[in-house]
């Protein structure tokens, strides 16, 4: 089924929005959730959670592009949760080894995440990503939009694991160095 009509059955509130969504992206939002959670028991808990807020935010919101919409959704609840999971302890795993992976060049005075949802920041990384190359861009979004290690990059791409963290490392580097440009640093 093709996104248009999926969302037009969001818009008549048919209850068949919900299977054909999980149809046809839940693998792809069990993906991000269970990057950000390692756990599948709460990344499925997490596909529930945006699929009901798809339900929920569809109408009044038209995505023009329903995976990046779904996938934006999946994340910010992964994220809520990993929080709330890590309230009263301090975790590890991949989600908190790539923040501190981009801590160093995101502007002091608060915490990163904090900093990565700063409107002006998100929007001057979103022009320093509009500028690379697509591949060393998209090697930057899956390690620290999807968060995904280093071995499922490396698979995605077919790189070996030194020029993946080569690549990853000299973007940071320029980032930084486009940040301070900008004022942000």
């Amino acid at each position: 089924m093709e996104d248009s009509q999926i969302i037009q059955l969001y818009w008549e509130r048919n209850t068949d929005a919900i299977s054909q969504t999980e149809r046809k992206y839940g693998r792809y939002c069990k993906t991000i959730a269970h990057n950000i959670l390692q756990n599948e028991e709460d990344a499925e808990e997490c596909v529930n959670d945006t699929l009901l807020g798809a339900w929920t935010s569809i109408p009044p919101k038209h995505p023009d592009n329903l995976p990046v919409y779904l996938g934006k959704l999946t994340r910010n609840r992964a994220i809520n949760a990993w929080r709330a999971q890590r309230r009263d302890k301090r975790g590890g795993g991949t989600l908190t080894l790539a923040w501190e992976e981009i801590a160093e060049i995101m502007p002091s005075g608060e915490s990163v995440e904090q900093e990565m949802i700063s409107q002006e920041t998100v929007l001057a990384i979103n022009r320093f990503l509009a500028a690379l190359p697509v591949t060393e861009r998209s090697v930057f979004l899956r390690r620290y939009w999807y968060f995904d290690e280093l071995p499922v990059i490396c698979e995605r791409f077919g790189f070996r694991s030194s020029k993946v963290k080569s690549m990853l490392y000299r973007t940071r580097i320029k980032l930084k160095k486009y940040l301070k440009k900008e004022g942000f640093l």
